[in-house]
């Protein structure tokens, strides 16, 4: 029986494995052209670069249910196009939005970032993590918030 036990257990392995590995394994790579992780022939200066005017937004006070909401301000200061591929957020509470379409060089951005504060009572800090094809191509932005049920916010 031992032996029954030991052989479905590693059949369950090898298929919790393969099943892991399902497609082709392949990434489409139109979109991005990162030099650091290709080979070293790319130029760096026709890479984009983005900056944020600052990475960090703390809202203060916050009574429970408000939803509040800061734009992120960046700049493409590199030379080719900046394309933000994703913006994810830690949390359910916090949600996105970025713009679709490439960003110029020299042009200015936004990355829109909405808390949700309803049931967050107490200190809050949020991130989202913005993935683009610049040559460092994930910055990490936070929102921070202190949450009060309305009848204690003069607390």
């Amino acid at each position: 029986m031992k032996r029954f036990t030991n052989i479905l257990l590693i059949f369950t392995v090898l298929f919790a494995v393969s099943a892991c590995n399902q497609g082709d394994g392949s990434l489409s790579t139109d979109l991005i052209n990162n030099p650091s992780s290709a080979n070293d022939k790319q130029n760096n200066d026709e890479q984009p670069k983005i900056v944020f005017e600052t990475t960090e937004h703390d809202f203060g006070k916050v009574i429970d249910g408000e939803i509040v909401s800061y734009s992120f301000e960046f700049t493409n200061k590199g030379n080719g196009d900046l394309i933000i591929t994703s913006v994810d957020a830690d949390c359910g509470c916090t949600v996105a939005e970025y713009p679709e379409k490439p960003v110029k060089p020299g042009e200015k951005g936004y990355v829109d970032l909405q808390f949700d504060s309803k049931h967050r009572q107490g200190f809050n800090h949020k991130t989202a993590t913005v993935l683009t094809n610049a040559v460092l191509n994930k910055v990490e932005l936070e929102l921070k918030a202190k949450v009060y049920q309305p009848h204690s916010l003069g607390s």
